[in-house]
């Protein structure tokens, strides 16, 4: 069968876009002959939920979502291959997830660890929405204005591509 064909702009983006092959078909990385080595990768994501909502938190009655959050992330890296489709399946060595009030709403901070040939980076971002979305889940009956933003990539660290760590404020 044939790949679909996909214009990946410029041959320089080409090169660097490794899930393509070289007639433009979407492909699984082969990580078979790099090194297994530590690496780590942080990921943020902020749900903005109103102030009259945040301080009814502590009464909810489904439960606590910040902690029912922490471990809806964990379980979501744990299952980021199955979401993303040419994601590899890691052993993960550990998952954090950390939630934490703020003016605006629940700011997330997930961590996923791995040893093996290929980074975690997607594990931490999924864990991230995946926490984001439970905490949407359990307050939207306090607040259905509220919105999830600001998912990206905090720093990841290991690998041949070595450390990367994202400029206070963004970086573009």
């Amino acid at each position: 069968m044939e790949g679909r064909r996909v214009d990946a702009g410029s041959a320089a983006m080409k090169q660097a876009l490794t899930h393509y092959d070289k007639g433009g078909a979407a492909r699984m990385v082969d990580v078979s002959d790099k090194p297994a080595t530590r690496r780590t990768a942080r990921a943020h994501a902020l749900v903005r939920i109103s102030g009259e909502a945040l301080q009814q938190l502590p009464n909810n009655r489904k439960g606590d979502p910040l902690e029912i959050a922490r471990i809806a992330g964990i379980a979501g890296a744990k299952r980021a291959a199955e979401l993303i489709p040419l994601c590899h399946p890691l052993l993960l060595t550990h998952v954090d997830v950390e939630t934490r009030l703020g003016p605006e709403g629940v700011e997330i901070v997930s961590t996923a660890t791995t040893t093996g040939p290929t980074g975690v980076e997607m594990e931490a971002l999924t864990a991230a929405a995946v926490a984001a979305l439970t905490i949407y889940d359990m307050t939207k009956a306090l607040d259905r204005s509220i919105e999830i933003g600001e998912l990206y990539l905090l720093e990841k660290d290991g690998g041949r591509s070595g450390r990367y760590q994202r400029a206070r404020g963004g970086s573009r």
